[in-house]
């Protein structure tokens, strides 16, 4: 039977999906430079949880080995970092914008912090725009009928038929 409470997530294309069998511990985010460029980002948003609660649902992540001592798994169709792991720990991360419920991950923590971008603690007090609905309508709806992104929700098939 599925726990209703268990995590899921996946990548933007819907290629790989992913459950956890636990709450994810130790959220924070990582602003090293390794993590900046696996992430494509001023920092990678992390929690993890042991490997035998991490499962694979639908496809396979593939690996890119950052170092002797760590893999990152990305899913090869859309390029979505979605996991971290030291290869000798029983534990994995995932990344927590990847999870279909972002919000119940909350960071406690930062890492790396010698890394961290010199504006950082600038970037909440930047100004502040809507996305392209109200502006930009006609742009929203060819955006929406043209849309390709995987729900954030588990679905019996992906693309769906049509």
């Amino acid at each position: 039977m599925t726990d209703p409470h268990a995590l899921t997530g996946g990548c933007q294309c819907g290629a790989v999906r992913y459950r956890l069998h636990a709450i994810p511990t130790e959220p924070s985010i990582c602003h090293c430079r390794m993590c900046q460029k696996a992430f494509g980002s001023f920092f990678a948003p992390l929690a993890g949880v042991p490997l035998d609660k991490f499962e694979v649902t639908r496809g396979k992540l593939s690996i890119f080995r950052s170092s002797d001592i760590v893999e990152r798994g990305f899913c090869r169709d859309c390029g979505t970092p979605l996991s971290f792991r030291y290869l000798a720990k029983n534990r994995i991360s995932v990344s927590i914008g990847s999870l279909d419920e972002p919000d119940r991950v909350k960071p406690l923590g930062q890492d790396g912090i010698e890394g961290r971008i010199t504006y950082f603690d600038e970037l909440a007090s930047l100004p502040g725009d809507i996305s392209t609905e109200d502006d930009e309508p006609e742009l929203a709806a060819t955006v929406r009928r043209s849309n390709h992104q995987h729900p954030d929700h588990d679905t019996a098939e992906w693309p769906p038929r049509l």
